[in-house]
């Protein structure tokens, strides 16, 4: 009783925070590659305008996905996963501008620490079924300044749980617009 408790305190103060604070929302596809049992899944999230040191961005992203079974092609799904994800992002550095004057977009290149907790069901991990992850994820970004954003993260994930430690590759394909007209993303 208590877990859902928080989770449901934890919903509601990122939801009835200011809509000028939530500065985007993140909707994407998150998965660990690799042989063998792989988790993939979808996030939404919402990430905040920040300077703290080295980052620009502050989020906190839902994650949900199944377990799957990479060497099957029929029948691989067993058992679901759900977790919450805290990410600080880096600036993003230019690589190149495309576009006209008043509206460009950019590529470039930004760095995101994320740490997550994880619950499954009928986990085949040895770290059983919960765990908590931290990830290095450099990724690349297309968009505007103000607008719209696509991202493209990829790195190491390192999971830990009931004394195992694992290191999987995590790719993540996310569409970010804001909510409100709040300043320009860094």
């Amino acid at each position: 009783m208590r877990r859902s408790m928080a989770a449901m305190f934890c919903a509601g103060a990122i939801l009835s925070t200011p809509l000028a604070s939530q500065s985007w929302l993140s909707l994407g596809l998150a998965a660990t590659l690799g042989g063998g049992w792989q988790i993939e899944g979808g996030d939404i999230g919402l990430t905040q305008h920040t300077h703290f040191g080295p980052f620009r961005g502050v989020g906190e992203t839902l994650r949900l996905g199944s377990f799957v079974d990479e060497g099957q092609i029929i029948g691989g799904a067993r058992g679901i996963v759900g977790g919450l994800a805290f990410s600080a992002r880096t600036g993003m550095l230019s690589i190149a501008q495309m576009g006209s004057e008043t509206n460009t977009s950019t590529f470039g290149l930004d760095f995101t620490l994320e740490a997550a907790g994880a619950l499954g069901s009928n986990s085949p991990f040895p770290q059983g079924s919960a765990w908590l992850s931290l990830s290095a994820l450099p990724g690349l970004r297309f968009g505007t300044n103000d607008g719209a954003s696509y991202v493209i993260v990829i790195g190491p994930t390192v999971f830990w749980g009931r004394g195992h430690t694992d290191v999987h590759t995590f790719l993540g394909i996310r569409f970010e617009t804001p909510l409100a007209k709040g300043g320009t993303r860094s």
